[in-house]
């Protein structure tokens, strides 16, 4: 199975488009929110109409600077797993979006247990782990390759990072801080913040099932030329 991973679009429909071969090339779209442009949310829905034009299978989240409120343009497009669970081609997909208290300037910045709440479809079935399991979490969690800012402080969140330990899910795609796309591991979970499709960056993943039992292949980070 081939997943183009991408994130933090930010109004950026000409990078959009320029991804177009990838698009094609992929069984399956994951997207870590920000549609819109910084400080312009009227941005989101057109970039949203323009991705859903792209493929036919999309699981995504919304960013810190889309308004609460876009999520519902997502569930009428039937591409949002944001405190939801969809079940595709043997895998579970979820998600929980916005960002944690930062700059206080953009409009889905969210206390960490109410990012978490989004995933309560998992946590609610007991601590039990998830093979199959792919989280899509526009914050990252905390200490890995994915959440660092400048003077490599780490800034995610460590609710979700707990999250992350207790239920093993195969792959977690994230996004929001664009200085620290990366791959990193926790556990046995595979963690990747593909960087932002407004600077040209993203990310593709494959992902194998053998007598059941789902694995992450390969991951490439990539960015347009």
């Amino acid at each position: 199975m081939k997943l183009l991973i991408i994130s933090d679009i930010h109004g950026s429909i000409e990078n959009l488009d320029r991804l177009q071969e990838e698009f094609e090339a992929s069984d399956a779209v994951l997207f870590a929110g920000d549609f819109a442009r910084f400080g312009h949310t009227e941005t989101a829905l057109p970039v949203l109409e323009n991705l859903c034009k792209k493929s036919d299978t999309i699981f995504s989240v919304i960013g810190n600077c889309d308004e609460p409120g876009f999520l519902s343009e997502l569930e009428k497009e039937d591409i949002s797993v944001q405190n939801a669970l969809a079940n595709w081609e043997g895998l579970t997909f979820t998600g929980c979006g916005g960002g944690t208290p930062f700059s206080g300037d953009t409009p889905n910045e969210r206390e960490e247990d109410d990012i978490l709440s989004d995933l309560n479809l998992v946590t609610s079935q007991g601590e039990q782990k998830w093979s199959n399991l792919v989280v899509i979490m526009h914050n990252p969690p905390k200490d890995t390759a994915c959440d660092c800012v400048g003077g490599g402080v780490h800034v995610g969140s460590a609710k979700l990072r707990a999250f992350i330990e207790t239920y093993s899910p195969l792959l977690v795609v994230t996004g929001h801080i664009h200085e620290s796309c990366g791959i990193d591991k926790i556990n046995d979970t595979t963690i990747v913040n593909p960087g932002a499709v407004m600077e040209g960056r993203y990310a593709k993943a494959q992902l194998e099932c053998n007598d059941g039992v789902w694995s992450v292949e390969k991951v490439d980070l990539c960015t347009l030329m």
